[in-house]
């Protein structure tokens, strides 16, 4: 092959790679951040999920607080008679609270009462890990969206113990 060609054909052949090389980096930023949004959005709903309940738990500071005693469970709700601790709080023939693990009937839980209505949440170390399991649960998931996905391994497994721990403590505190 005469020199002329040879040179052509690398030149044309050193181009062609920056291109193909640029296409790839574009691909790889574009998965990573496609992956990044994933787990993002994930977190954020299990944050979003958790708080509807834990913001009760974590800031009862000025809202009735009291004990409920079960009564009675049906479908996922339970229910039974409120009696006030705090200043100001009204003690209630019925209040109703979340059937879960969390509740059997005949105990008695320290709750506070979310304002405006006759729903109680669990309050303590338990109702707070409780609310939080949403939460424990979008770690656990963002973990493997991280893990492969992302390709951040160490990371996935600092998402994915976080969650199991938050799951476990809520079960055992229960």
């Amino acid at each position: 092959m005469p020199a002329s060609h040879a040179s052509a054909s690398r030149s044309r052949h050193a181009r062609a790679l920056p291109r193909k090389a640029g296409a790839s980096s574009a691909l790889r930023y574009g998965r990573l951040a496609a992956m990044g949004v994933v787990a993002l959005v994930i977190l954020v709903a299990g944050v979003w999920g958790s708080w509807g309940c834990a913001q009760h738990v974590m800031l009862s500071k000025g809202r009735e607080q009291g004990t409920m005693t079960v009564s009675r469970c049906e479908g996922t709700v339970c229910w039974g008679p409120y009696e006030p601790v705090s200043a100001g709080s009204t003690a209630r023939q019925r209040v109703s609270i979340e059937h879960s693990v969390a509740v059997r009937t005949g105990e008695t839980y320290s709750v506070v009462v979310k304002p405006g209505s006759s729903d109680v949440v669990r309050t303590g170390p338990a109702g707070l890990l409780h609310a939080w399991v949403p939460l424990g649960g979008a770690l656990l998931l963002s973990s493997v969206v991280v893990a492969g996905g992302l390709r951040m391994r160490r990371s996935a497994w600092v998402l994915g113990g976080a969650g199991l721990a938050l799951i476990t403590a809520a079960w055992v505190a229960l």
